[in-house]
């Protein structure tokens, strides 16, 4: 499945941004994928976000550095996952990239255990 980033932009810290992950295929189904949000910022390694388990989505699990300010759901019957994003800070300015794996149900951390990557949306945060 090719997985698709949006709703990066421009912000001020302080604000929130919703970012989606959609499969770019209307028939490929997203239920059966643990998914999860990296992000990379410049001269820096990609770190690990946010994840979610698969179907119902029941299990979460946050990077210390955005618990309590991010939020990640799915909505299975939309196909997509969220990343909801509150009182942006600068330090959050990354490319996100949404990822996914059939491999794992629960909501892993480990970039190694996802195999389904998209093409990555850039937000920027202002201070």
């Amino acid at each position: 499945v090719q997985l698709q980033a949006s709703g990066g932009g421009l912000v001020q810290a302080g604000d929130s941004l919703t970012l989606s992950c959609a499969a770019s295929e209307r028939s490929a189904s997203l239920d059966r994928f643990a998914m999860g949000w990296f992000r990379q910022a410049p001269g820096k390694e990609r770190e690990f976000v946010a994840s979610i388990s698969a179907w119902s989505g029941i299990s979460q699990a946050y990077s210390d550095s955005v618990k309590g300010r991010f939020t990640i759901y799915r909505s299975n019957t939309k196909n997509t996952v969220y990343l909801q994003m509150n009182s942006l800070k600068p330090e959050d300015t990354a490319i996100y990239y949404c990822t996914g794996t059939k491999r794992f149900a629960d909501s892993v951390t480990s970039a190694a255990k996802f195999d389904e990557w998209g093409q990555g949306t850039l937000v920027t945060v202002s201070s």
